[in-house]
């Protein structure tokens, strides 16, 4: 199964922070094949919103939500199923710094 794994930042960290290098868990997981691909996204600031409605074009700066919580970087992991996720997913610096989505892939019939 693949998912995309969301890196959030989170106002509220673990008391105590973790300051592994998320390298090491990169390098772990490129080796076993089960991340696919992985990367920080540029700030919020960056991005664009595009919409259409009625058939015109709108793009606007943001998305600036009243958040303070960012998604800051993906990575795509194939693994057998929701726990292996789950448990690489926890090995993550993020899980303790911030936070970590885990989304599956739709699988289409």
């Amino acid at each position: 199964m693949k998912y995309m794994m969301f890196v959030i930042t989170d106002s509220q960290p673990d008391t105590e922070t973790d300051e592994s290098d998320v390298d090491l868990w990169v390098d772990e997981l490129d080796a076993s094949g089960k991340r696919l691909i992985g990367e920080v996204l540029a700030p919020q600031t960056e991005s664009r919103v595009v919409r259409v409605r009625d058939g015109k074009r709108y793009v606007t700066d943001g998305p600036f939500t009243e958040t303070t919580e960012v998604i800051c970087g993906f990575d795509i992991l194939d693994v057998d199923d929701l726990d292996e996720a789950i448990e690489i997913a926890s090995r993550h610096p993020m899980a303790r710094n911030g936070q970590l989505e885990l989304r599956p892939f739709m699988v289409w019939e």
